[in-house]
């Protein structure tokens, strides 16, 4: 079974995706209009949302399965070692690789990055370029300045209502 819904962020719509056992796809989207279905996943992962968007660390992550190459998998376990709130260079990832017996450029890592089907609960907004600049993501650099100024607590005031699933 699988279930697709649109969460309404305070940064735009988000299309969540469930295989009905984890969370396979999370994006944000240009339309607003939800692909029907939900389940017991998607309800875990919009929760989290709502915890993430007001501001705080969520506790738990949903179960997700993201659809991906070995070498891609490696980079997202990666990703989300990042702690809430701080970023690391594709860089400082490629050297983590190494450490592990694997030599990687980082170009390759920023590769695996951009192709993260699960946005935010896979943190690849934390991955930044070399001296910190804000560089590639998939749904916009202002998004990604976004999410950051957010975890770092200088955008909750600004954020109007926490979003929701449109589902009953």
């Amino acid at each position: 079974m699988s279930a697709v819904c649109i969460y309404r962020s305070p940064l735009g719509p988000i299309r969540i995706e469930s295989d009905g056992s984890a969370i396979t796809g999370l994006r944000f989207t240009d339309t607003a209009e939800d692909a029907g279905g939900t389940d017991e996943i998607i309800g875990i992962g919009t929760k989290w949302l709502d915890s993430y968007f007001s501001g705080t660390a969520p506790c738990m992550l949903p179960p997700i399965d993201p659809p991906g190459t070995a070498f891609q998998k490696t980079v997202w376990h990666i990703l989300m070692d990042i702690p809430y709130g701080t970023t690391v260079t594709y860089g400082d990832i490629a050297s983590m690789l190494s450490d592990k017996g694997k030599r990687m450029s980082a170009q390759a890592v920023g590769g695996a990055v951009g192709s993260n089907p699960i946005a935010i609960m896979i943190p690849c907004h934390r991955v930044v370029g070399a001296g910190g600049k804000l560089t590639g993501y998939a749904a916009g650099l202002d998004r990604k300045k976004k999410l950051l100024d957010l975890e770092r607590g200088s955008l909750v005031s600004g954020m109007t209502s926490v979003g929701s699933a449109d589902h009953p």
